[in-house]
């Protein structure tokens, strides 16, 4: 099977999703000057069911088109932050927050808010998960395809070199960047945190429990392992971080996935794109990991 074949085949896995075709719209509700970047609030239309409401950070300095981040913001249970996590941080990150972050480093960026969000709240997770399962549907799937969709709305803009998107996020923004990377070659480089998973060790270890459940996707395990995802991200550059303490990225599952993913990029001779940088942590980003984040971005992007 060819790796377009694979994507297709880990696509089609994600349920009944809208068309790739489906119309985009964007309606701009306001745009604010502040200290180190201007923030837009964008209404955007996705998926032709409900709006997805979106930040967009603008430069304000140097000349478009500029190089941009799609930030995926984290689940934590903290259903009321969804893409606030980009401006306002969250606990379990480093200061300042990545829209300040990437703004100094010269890189735009956009972050959405994922069903059941921020302001897409109204039903619990539970509830879009069950309607959607009777319904041929699947709750990452969804997710999975406005953030896909947002790649598009990205390429539409002037202002976006769309040459130059990467991928990031911590925790389920971790799990969101390592998915869509491996299903849209458009994004050219893709950094997780404190999300890169072995599904099997994971069952092993009894750490289902540990993950929410839009985690979970019908058959996928008939169909792929962890590493065969992360595979198809190659030989673009990926780094991922991860805590050797973390119990929802369990250490046997990072050796599993390492292994793999370090055979795949020295197969296409392009070995330094791929790294993973472990820590004797749990769930959480350090200075170090900040550190490494900034370089490979510097690096690759």
């Amino acid at each position: 099977m060819t790796i377009k074949e694979q994507r297709i085949e880990l696509y089609n896995l994600l349920g009944d999703l809208p068309s790739k075709s489906q119309p985009i719209s964007a309606k701009k509700l306001k745009e604010e000057a502040l200290p180190h970047y201007i923030q837009e609030d964008w209404l955007l239309d996705l998926n032709g069911v409900e709006s997805v409401p979106a930040y967009f950070i603008k430069l304000l300095k140097g000349e478009p088109p500029f190089p941009t981040i799609l930030f995926n913001h984290s689940h934590g249970g903290n259903y009321e932050l969804g893409k606030d996590e980009l401006i306002k941080g969250n606990h379990y990150l480093q200061n300042p927050p990545y829209a300040e972050q990437l703004a100094k480093l010269g890189y735009a960026v956009l972050c959405t808010d994922a069903w059941g969000f921020g302001k897409r709240r109204g039903r619990t997770e539970t509830e879009l998960f069950k309607e959607m399962l009777w319904k041929g549907q699947v709750l990452w799937g969804n997710m999975v395809y406005d953030n896909l969709r947002a790649i598009d709305y990205l390429s539409s803009r002037s202002d976006v070199d769309s040459d130059r998107i990467g991928t990031m996020g911590i925790s389920m923004g971790s799990t969101m960047s390592w998915w869509l990377a491996a299903l849209e070659t458009r994004i050219k480089v893709c950094i997780d945190l404190c999300g890169l998973c072995d599904f099997h060790t994971l069952i092993e270890s009894q750490g289902l429990d540990g993950h929410g459940i839009y985690y979970f996707v019908p058959n996928l395990l008939n169909h792929f392992t962890t590493s065969d995802i992360n595979s198809l991200i190659a030989p673009r550059p990926h780094l991922s971080l991860a805590g050797n303490y973390d119990r929802l990225t369990p250490a046997k599952g990072l050796d599993i996935i390492d292994e793999q993913l370090k055979k795949v990029y020295q197969e296409q001779n392009v070995s330094e794109a791929w790294q993973l940088k472990r820590y004797n942590i749990g769930h959480f980003e350090t200075e170090d990991m900040r550190y490494e984040i900034i370089s490979f971005l510097q690096k690759w992007l």
